[in-house]
């Protein structure tokens, strides 16, 4: 049987997920925490990267004294919508009804900090000095994080993110360069005068098939993701336009497989006589946590107090943890437990939520 805290953890999670809050449009779950935090006395700041992120709310920053060296975070916004969501609990698991995702992804992550900051304030646990912040815009850009107004003195932090069960952790995880190509050429009608025409489509076609595409090595991959060309069958297209990425651990290899992407392109573009414009930026920086490092460390230090093996895991994936570790932050993202993230069969086990809210805190107990 569970103990009644766990059974207001679950209920609390129960209560989060129904609130709809896709990327861009968290203030729904914004004004929620913000209400259930000042209701228990804490101070609850909501930072100005709406503008920079078209969020219709900033990032939310809770001090716990004086917010201390180090930050907990998780995300607030789903990659799908949880509108009508019907949770069932199962036996040791939470699922939804099969009709839309659960949102455990990251509903999890922000029930746990909640859950832990009510649990100091209620039993007035002995507390270090912490920041929590909660995120917005993971799931599309993680401009939330990117941006994130914290204090200079946060020196590391703890991320309530991934997908893997409590007790693993990424320490490592690749870094994306994106990058959009748009290749002008001149229309022309395919039938009448074909010859008049300078096909950008074609253009686009040539260089993507010099392209290694797919799984470049053991720690890069490269794709392109969208291509649109062409206003009718009848016409030479003049513009094509794709969107593309190139992901490695490694940082100087990204840069030299999107070095390839840049000459592939250029050199194509200048055979067909098209004009090129391409773009790109980091969309998240890789990173990787040595074994000495201090938040490393704790995170051993941490899971074995609560009674788990640790598990090290690397990452294709980008969380905000890359942000984190891009502004200098050391920093890791814990394994919560979310399962099947994305997809209407997600689910969490109950038991990983309970670890989790142990894992959090711990990490903030003062001894």
């Amino acid at each position: 049987m569970l103990q009644k805290e766990n059974e207001q953890l679950i209920n609390l999670f129960l209560q989060i997920i129904k609130i709809d809050a896709l990327s861009g449009n968290e203030k729904p779950l914004a004004d929620f925490i913000k209400s259930f935090l000042q209701s228990l006395g804490y101070v609850v700041l909501e930072d100005n990267t709406k503008i920079k992120t078209g969020s219709n709310t900033g990032n939310l920053i809770c001090n716990v004294g004086n917010g201390g060296d180090f930050v907990l975070l998780s995300h607030m916004d789903t990659a799908r919508s949880t509108k009508n969501v019907k949770p069932v609990v199962k036996d040791d698991i939470i699922v939804s009804s099969g009709d839309t995702v659960l949102g455990v992804d990251n509903r999890a992550g922000v029930s746990v900090l909640l859950f832990t900051l009510e649990k100091i304030a209620r039993e007035k646990i002995p507390v270090k000095d912490f920041t929590v912040a909660f995120t917005t815009c993971e799931e599309t850009t993680l401009y939330g994080s990117l941006n994130l107004d914290l204090n200079g003195n946060i020196k590391k932090g703890f991320v309530f993110d991934s997908g893997y069960r409590p007790g693993s952790f990424i320490y490592s995880a690749c870094g994306a360069i994106a990058f959009q190509a748009k290749i002008i050429g001149k229309a022309s009608h395919s039938g009448i005068s074909p010859e008049k025409g300078i096909n950008a489509l074609q253009a686009a076609a040539k260089a993507i098939s010099k392209l290694p595409l797919g799984r470049i090595d053991s720690e890069s991959t490269m794709n392109i993701g969208t291509l649109k060309s062409g206003s009718a069958v009848n016409v030479v297209p003049e513009i094509a336009e794709l969107e593309g990425e190139v992901r490695s651990f490694d940082l100087k290899k990204a840069e030299k497989y999107f070095n390839i992407v840049e000459e592939v392109f250029k050199k194509e573009s200048e055979t067909a006589n098209t004009k090129l414009e391409l773009n790109h930026y980091w969309d998240f920086m890789p990173y990787t946590i040595s074994e000495d490092s201090e938040v490393y460390k704790e995170v051993l230090r941490v899971l074995k107090t609560v009674g788990l093996t640790h598990e090290p895991k690397i990452s294709l994936g980008g969380s905000d943890a890359n942000s984190l570790n891009g502004r200098g932050i050391p920093a890791i993202n814990l394994g919560i437990g979310a399962q099947n993230p994305h997809a209407n069969d997600e689910f969490i086990y109950i038991e990983d939520l309970i670890k989790s809210a142990e894992i959090a805190l711990e990490l903030v107990r003062s001894y």
